[in-house]
C-alpha cells in the first residue's frame, strides 16, 4: 500500500509558519545578545583571582594588597568545617562549605585597610580567624 501525504490545510499552513516566524522572532535577539556578551568578554580585562583557604583558625592568604576601584574574585576554599566570610566594610557574608571553592567578586573604592572575619564558630581560637585587604590609591 502506498502512501501519499495530504496537502495541509489552509489553517495548519499558516500555523506551521507563524509558528517558525516566533521561533525566528525569538531566537534572533538571543543570538545577538549572545554575541554581545562574548564581544565584552573580549573587550574587558579579566578579573584577577585570589586564591584563600580558610581552616581551623586562619585564613591564607592572611593579608591581600589590592588597588583601590579593582574588581577581584576571592576563590575561597575551605578544608575543614563550614566558616563564615564576613567583610563588614563591603557588605559582604557567605557561607564557606568544606571541599568547596566560593567565589566572591569585590571592588573595593578607597584605600586604606579592609578587614574579613571568620563568623562562624569554629572553636576555641575562632576569634584569631581574621585577615585584612591593604588597599592602595
Amino acid at each position: 500500500m502506498k502512501l501519499r501525504a495530504k496537502p495541509l490545510s489552509r489553517r495548519a499552513t499558516l500555523q506551521c509558519m507563524l509558528g517558525l516566524t516566533s521561533i525566528g522572532m525569538t531566537a534572533a535577539p538571543l543570538l545577538a545578545g549572545l554575541s554581545q556578551a562574548q564581544a565584552q568578554t573580549q573587550d574587558s580585562p579579566a578579573l584577577r583571582q585570589i586564591d584563600m583557604t580558610a581552616q581551623r583558625f586562619k585564613f591564607t592568604p592572611e593579608e591581600i594588597p589590592l588597588k583601590a576601584g579593582e574588581r577581584v574574585v576571592l576563590a575561597i576554599k575551605s578544608l575543614d568545617f563550614i566558616h563564615g566570610m564576613h567583610i563588614p566594610d563591603l557588605g559582604v557574608r557567605v557561607d564557606l562549605l568544606p571541599g568547596q571553592i566560593t567565589r566572591i567578586e569585590i571592588q573595593p573604592q578607597h584605600s586604606g585597610i579592609i578587614d574579613f572575619l571568620c563568623d562562624n564558630f569554629c572553636g576555641g581560637g575562632h576569634e584569631d580567624m581574621h585577615g585584612r585587604f591593604i588597599v592602595s590609591a
